[in-house]
């Protein structure tokens, strides 16, 4: 209860400094909306040409969307740090969270919010109401997808950069990782043969983050939740002991340096 709300805490402390220039704020969240329905516009051109891609919808191409983008959203505004954890290692800025008594990764991931995070949540919501699976069950399955998304988001995004601990800056790594997981999470999984799913299950993970939650949502099976249940909790283990593992080594090799 302690570590939920110094989170809360830090959410309204992020929250009151993005209210302190609210017209860039307000900004990023209409842009980044616009953005995304932007990148839809291909998808609604092409179904006007096919009914549909190896029974997927446009309506289940928006499902897919409203999930990965609010998923994505969630992560990048609660824990806006898990984007850029590789160059707070590498540049020594751990030492400031090191000298509080509070959970480093805990810490590090939610002292940053990203401002248009917020557009991709509301873009993502709109997205799943417009796809017609917006029932009661239906809302219940799209927040467990969503929730089983973040979590993949983040612990997979963490394990990569934190490999700075022991190669350095990450920076062009994480940035591959990441672009790689959001674009494949945004196909389905259909189009693709049976080594590439596998490869989209475990290495990256995108198919944790959009085609499985949607197929979930569409249809509820167990073997579903089970694949976003354990997926999501073995990147969070996976995250959680990489992080650990790295920080014992940053702590045997540097002086902390607390900044005020």
């Amino acid at each position: 209860m302690k570590n939920l709300r110094f989170l809360f805490a830090l959410w309204k402390a992020n929250l009151q400094a993005a209210m302190e220039f609210r017209a860039a704020f307000f900004t990023q969240i209409i842009f980044m909306i616009l953005n995304n329905a932007g990148f839809f516009v291909f998808w609604i051109l092409y179904f006007d040409k096919f009914e549909n891609v190896r029974g997927w919808t446009v309506n289940d191409m928006m499902l897919l969307f409203g999930i990965a983008a609010t998923a994505w959203g969630a992560a990048a505004y609660f824990f806006g740090n898990f984007t850029t954890l590789g160059e707070v290692i590498a540049q020594g800025r751990l030492d400031y969270y090191l000298s509080l008594p509070k959970p480093v990764l805990l810490h590090v991931l939610a002292s940053r919010s990203i401002g248009s995070g917020m557009g991709d949540v509301l873009y993502g919501f709109a997205s799943f109401v417009l796809s017609g699976y917006f029932t009661w069950d239906g809302v219940l399955r799209y927040v467990l997808g969503v929730v089983a998304g973040v979590c993949i988001f983040i612990s997979f995004l963490t394990i990569i950069q934190s490999l700075s601990f022991w190669i350095g800056n990450t920076v062009a790594l994480s940035q591959v990782a990441l672009s790689a997981l959001l674009t494949f999470s945004l196909y389905p999984s259909a189009l693709f043969n049976t080594t590439t799913k596998f490869i989209l299950l475990t290495i990256i993970p995108a198919a944790l983050v959009g085609n499985v939650p949607a197929e979930f949502v569409r249809s509820f099976t167990w073997t579903s939740l089970l694949q976003m249940a354990a997926g999501a909790l073995v990147f969070l283990i996976l995250a959680v002991i990489m992080f650990k593992s790295g920080l014992r080594r940053y702590e045997s090799g540097s002086s902390i340096q607390v900044e005020v």
